[in-house]
């Protein structure tokens, strides 16, 4: 099926990433913040239209469903969706960053209610994790206010560009919301 475009309260709306999205993606990938803690590297608009090529094609094979968040009609100001997939255990770990024109007002949280909604719902996922470096407090908040509960501390858990951090390792279950 065709990935949906799912609305948001805001006004924005969750869609496919275009081609056309590319610069989007580039610039993302210079922004210190989304480089912190994302591993984003994309050089090239042609990096970047291949990366969106990838979107779409682990989108096709079940594993990831990754979604621009925009003004409709407009460009993207961030990302959000499910990577590692797992149909079969009804598990995924949701990603996002979202660029600073749009940070402080909410959106992560709404696009993050939206899609953990989706997932469970439409999806018919049973768990969802939210991880996130432990120096990150914007993240832990993000986890709080979309109702993922904090299950512990994963200890030198990933790989960042300043060495290895801990991890909160937040989570959604059916039957949570």
């Amino acid at each position: 099926m065709d990935q949906p475009v799912l609305g948001l309260p805001s006004g924005l709306e969750l869609r496919p990433w275009r081609l056309s999205d590319a610069d989007v993606l580039v610039a993302a990938s210079q922004d210190p913040g989304v480089r912190q803690w994302n591993r984003l590297l994309v050089e090239t608009p042609e990096d970047a239209r291949r990366r969106i090529e990838r979107m779409h094609e682990r989108w096709r094979a079940e594993l990831s469903a990754i979604w621009a968040i925009a003004r409709p009609e407009g460009e993207a100001v961030g990302l959000i969706g499910w990577g590692d997939i797992d149909l079969g255990a009804g598990s995924a770990e949701i990603v996002y960053w979202i660029l600073p024109a749009a940070r402080g007002g909410g959106v992560v949280v709404e696009a993050t209610k939206r899609v953990s909604e989706w997932a469970l719902n439409d999806l018919g996922l049973h768990r969802l994790r939210l991880c996130h470096s432990v120096a990150n407090p914007a993240s832990c908040r993000v986890a709080d206010k979309a109702g993922y509960s904090l299950e512990g501390t994963m200890r030198s858990a990933l790989l960042h560009a300043d060495g290895w951090h801990d991890e909160h390792l937040h989570a959604l279950v059916q039957g949570d919301v």
